[in-house]
Parts: C-alpha cells; structure tokens; sequence
C-alpha cells in the first residue's frame, strides 16, 4: 500500500470521525438538549439533522417527547368518614420544556420522584373530603370517583408545569381495602347476607 492510499484512508477516517462529533440526528419521538460543559444551552425540539462542537466541548442529551405512564405504587389513605382503603395510581404525563427539565429533575427518573410526590399528596387531600360510598357505588348519580381524579390531575398539572412536564390525566388503577380490614370486611358481608337469609327463610316458612 502505497503513501497515497494511507492518507486517503485517514483522511476518510478523520472526516467521519469528525462529521459524527459535529452532526447528529434528531428523531420525531424525542427532544435533544445540547449542553455546553454540561449546562444546557439550546433544546431541539424538531427532527432532522443538526450540528454541534465536538465533545467534549458540547455534547448532547436526548429525551423523549411521547406520552408516558408512571406506577407510583399503592398507597393507603384514609376517606373523610374515616374508611382506610388502599389505592394505585397512574398518572399520565410528558416532556414539554426540555432545557426547564434537564434543569429541574435531570432525567425521567426525578420526574417520576417528583411525580410521586406530588400524586401521593394530591390523593391524600383527596380521598379525605369524599366518603367512601362516593367512591365505590353502583349507583351512577353517587360516583364521585371520576370527578375526584380529574381535580387531582388539573391540580397536579399545575405543579409540575415550573418542570417542564404536563400531566395529562391521574386515574385509579386498584382501589381496595388493607390487608387487616379485609377479613371483617368479609365477616360483615358474611354476616349480612346471612341475615338477609334467615329473612326469606322464615318469610317462607310462614
């Protein structure tokens, strides 16, 4: 191999190098922030090909733009007529500021630690002004349970807008009773389904 054919093979060997340290491409399903030194300098919020100084001058974190769902986990709270109950959420949310994101909670990981917080506390404010009849009912005109979970995420909506998130909705994933009050929860059950048999019972004896 000759000197000529050596310099034009490193010559391509530095020019993609370096058009892959200064261009990169921005997908239609994400957000690129660019950093200089790691502080956040411009957000790029339409895909396409775009460009940037080199590492380690500015690099680049990418995040992505769809809906997201987040499990907080079951928690339990306590309904205005003093009812314990057990609930699981799931808020739905996204990015909508980047470079206020990146600032913020840093990644999608302290987003959902500040998403917990926030819907935790909602709900606890929540379920403690509705009875749990309002909350659990077949009758249509009694259900609260909707009415109660669109307050949570227009309130929830509003305090992580200074993140640079938006939730879109918080509903119910399970709602139950603890562990400790299923079993007399049972037994009243138990108790008045036998009552109401011993009802029809001595109705049909007579």
């Amino acid at each position: 191999m000759n000197i000529k054919k050596i310099v034009m093979i490193s010559l391509v060997v530095i020019i993609f190098v370096a058009v892959n340290l200064v261009f990169f491409q921005v997908d239609q399903t994400e957000y690129v922030v660019v950093t200089q030194f790691g502080k956040p300098v411009r957000a790029i919020t339409a895909p396409g090909l775009n460009w940037k100084l080199p590492d380690p001058v500015q690099s680049i974190q990418r995040y992505d733009k769809r809906l997201m769902v987040y499990l907080p986990g079951k928690a339990e709270f306590l309904t205005r007529d003093k009812k314990n109950i057990v609930a699981e959420s799931y808020p739905t949310w996204k990015i909508t500021k980047p470079v206020e994101f990146m600032k913020t909670v840093k990644d999608v990981t302290g987003a959902q630690a500040r998403l917990s917080d926030i819907i935790l506390s909602e709900l606890g404010v929540a379920f403690g002004q509705y009875d749990l009849s309002s909350l659990v009912t077949t009758e249509k005109k009694k259900m609260k349970l909707t009415e109660m979970m669109d307050i949570i995420t227009l309130i929830s909506n509003e305090k992580v807008k200074g993140y640079g998130m938006e939730v879109t909705d918080v509903r119910v994933k399970v709602l139950n009773f603890p562990e400790k009050n299923k079993l007399s929860v049972f037994q009243r059950m138990r108790a008045e389904r036998e009552r109401i048999a011993r009802k029809y019972r001595s109705e049909g004896t007579e």
